[in-house]
């Protein structure tokens, strides 16, 4: 029997998503570095058309989460029942019969990605993104519901237990390591909330200048806060600078009266960590590598002297 098509397979995901329905077109959509995205067209039984996407999941993501398809379609059932803006979820398959990975199929949603949108006011795109953030956190979600995402602590405590064997000291990476080794499990000062995992502007789509949707939540776990709000202020500082950040900071900490920030720039060095190893497999030109390094080398300075206030 000869070997199927990506086409074909996509064809059986269409059949499985609507019997009768056909598929027209198929595309690849921008989907980072973890998971294969398609979009696709299809002619639906009622003679509709409409689109929609199917994120197939990365070695790494099944590795660390065999149920990575079925936690994030459960999580965004729970996230669009609470009015967020997210895509609706169709149906996952953790079967391989058709991929050989994992996917979900979840609605297609009109935009411009936040890597290609240009703002016409950068402090007014820093209040939407603070705002949604909050949103984010302030759903309140019931217990039973839980028990399918990630510890962030655990996510944080499996990252300092693969201490590598030559450090980047250019970073002061030993200098990270070494702090948050000795607090890491007392960090955790708010009430755990749901946590995005990568909130930066390449996880968010726009449309008229406004936030229309916050897109790939394969990493989302419950945890303080913070550790979302420092992850998002490193990105909005690698995008716009210092300037951008503070707004961001200071719009999220506006919307957030009665969360405790006195661990901030701990959770700043936890999203400082994350990318110290990385940065180089990322594919930037030489330029912005440099740009990004000595963004990064501030993030952590700011944090070290922040921390060199409190102690």
């Amino acid at each position: 029997m000869d070997e199927l098509t990506d086409y074909d397979k996509f064809e059986q995901v269409v059949t499985r998503l609507d019997p009768g329905s056909r598929l027209l077109h198929m595309w690849m959509l921008k989907g980072g570095i973890s998971a294969q995205v398609s979009a696709l067209e299809i002619l639906c039984s009622n003679g509709k058309t409409k689109r929609v996407v199917v994120r197939q999941y990365g070695d790494m993501d099944v590795n660390q989460n065999p149920q990575v398809a079925s936690n994030e379609f459960k999580l965004l059932q729970l996230l669009r029942s609470a009015g967020l803006p997210t895509p609706q979820s169709y149906f996952f398959d953790e079967s391989s019969e058709i991929f050989p990975q994992p996917y979900v199929v979840i609605e297609f949603m009109e935009g411009q990605n936040g890597i290609d949108y240009i703002p016409p006011d950068v402090p007014t795109m820093m209040s939407k993104l603070a705002e949604c953030l909050s949103k984010i956190h302030k759903v309140q979600y019931p217990k039973q519901h839980e028990s399918f995402l990630r510890k962030q602590i655990d996510v944080l405590g499996k990252l300092l237990a693969g201490r590598p064997v030559i450090l980047d000291e250019t970073m002061e990476e030993g200098r990270i390591r070494d702090t948050l080794e000795l607090c890491w499990t007392s960090l955790q000062e708010n009430q755990e909330v749901v946590l995005h995992g990568d909130f930066w502007i390449g996880n968010t789509l726009w449309r008229e200048g406004e936030l229309v949707a916050v897109i790939d939540w394969e990493d989302a776990a419950f945890g303080d806060p913070l550790a979302d709000l420092a992850n998002a202020r490193l990105e909005v500082l690698w995008a716009f600078g210092t300037d951008a950040m503070h707004e961001f900071t200071r719009q999220y900490q506006f919307r957030m009266p009665s969360i405790d920030f006195t661990n901030l720039p701990y959770w700043d060095l936890c999203a400082a960590l994350r990318p110290i190893a990385k940065l180089s497999d990322w594919g930037l030109d030489e330029m912005r590598e440099k740009q990004m390094r000595d963004r990064l080398r501030w993030f952590v300075s700011q944090a070290f002297h922040t921390l060199s206030l409190l102690n």
